[in-house]
């Protein structure tokens, strides 16, 4: 971060991770030096088992293999988690039912459910963090609230160092004014140029000049050759506000907080929105499964039973004789 005072450039640093937990020894967490340490006590007590029962080559290159695995859990990392949290959420994900029901199965099954016929288990309880969506895109959670808003970026490196300095404050006033919990989510979604380019073509006889409807073209042919040699992608930045559930006067807490978040924000530059609940819903299941498109139409309710067009059959045709 770089800023001016009295006409000299200060920079500050700035750590990438703040949520880094901290090195204690060697450049290892307490955690890696716990996974270690428990370790090197069940070597120690294998050796003093096994060392008179087994020849030594062996006993040290069990323990060569066995510690070299165990160092890889300390300090190895997947997909940004660690080692052993990654293991051990494989395990639970194994373990846990790939069918998953909203409805108590304990004492109604549902429709799609063929239990009898012992066809397919009975799913598991469905258990979300959000119970409800209100209109006005307040999210119910338990024993809280929360509000989902809408903000785009600002490009810090074409503005001047008084200008960064400005939104820098502006920012940090906002961050100082927070008193519940607030989370920013910037993610990356696809960006579906064939419709666009599809619109353009479509509209291009429609313009009233003939140059006008060649570059209309030929811009369409440009997004639709983008679309199939890249996979454009566009930044959107989420910011979800909580409270306390019905907190404040007449409730509707978490909305009041995205209002302020709106007009906190509008200060840099950006185009920022607090989310209804048809919006709130469409950005939930887009950071769910961010590669599919959105679907048309209404939700199914909770019990409604989901069905598909039957696959066609095919007819063979008898051979004549």
């Amino acid at each position: 971060m770089t800023g001016t005072r009295d006409d000299e450039q200060v920079r500050a640093r700035m750590p990438a991770d703040v949520d880094a937990p901290d090195k204690v020894l060697y450049g290892l967490t307490f955690r890696q030096l716990a996974i270690l340490a428990i370790a090197a006590v069940v070597f120690y007590g294998g050796w003093r088992s096994l060392h008179t029962l087994l020849p030594v080559p062996v006993v040290l290159g069990a323990s060569v293999v066995l510690g070299g695995l165990v160092f890889g859990l300390a300090v190895g990392r997947r997909d940004g988690l660690p080692m052993d949290r990654w293991l051990l959420a494989s395990v639970r994900h194994h373990r846990a039912s790939k069918a998953l029901s909203t409805t108590d199965t304990a004492s109604r099954t549902p429709g799609w459910v063929d239990a009898a016929a012992g066809r397919m288990p009975l799913p598991a309880p469905l258990k979300l963090p959000a119970q409800a969506i209100a209109d006005d895109g307040e999210i119910a959670l338990p024993g809280a609230s929360a509000a989902i808003v809408a903000a785009t970026t600002v490009n810090l490196g074409l503005r001047t160092s008084g200008e960064q300095q400005a939104l820098v404050d502006t920012f940090g006033r906002w961050l100082n004014s927070l008193s519940t919990p607030t989370q920013v989510v910037v993610s990356a979604q696809p960006v579906n140029l064939a419709s666009h380019a599809t619109g353009l073509q479509d509209s291009a006889h429609r313009l009233p000049h003939p140059a006008l409807e060649t570059a209309c073209a030929d811009h369409a042919r440009f997004l639709d050759d983008l679309a199939h040699r890249r996979d454009p992608l566009r930044r959107q930045v989420l910011i979800v506000t909580r409270a306390p559930a019905g907190g404040g006067r007449g409730g509707h807490a978490a909305r009041r907080r995205a209002d302020d978040t709106v007009r906190s924000l509008s200060g840099l530059g950006v185009t920022t929105r607090a989310l209804d609940g048809d919006a709130a819903t469409a950005a939930i299941a887009a950071c769910a499964d961010p590669y599919r498109p959105p679907r048309q139409g209404g939700l199914a309710a909770p019990d409604a039973v989901i069905t598909g067009a039957p696959p066609p059959r095919s007819r063979r045709k008898k051979a004549s004789s």
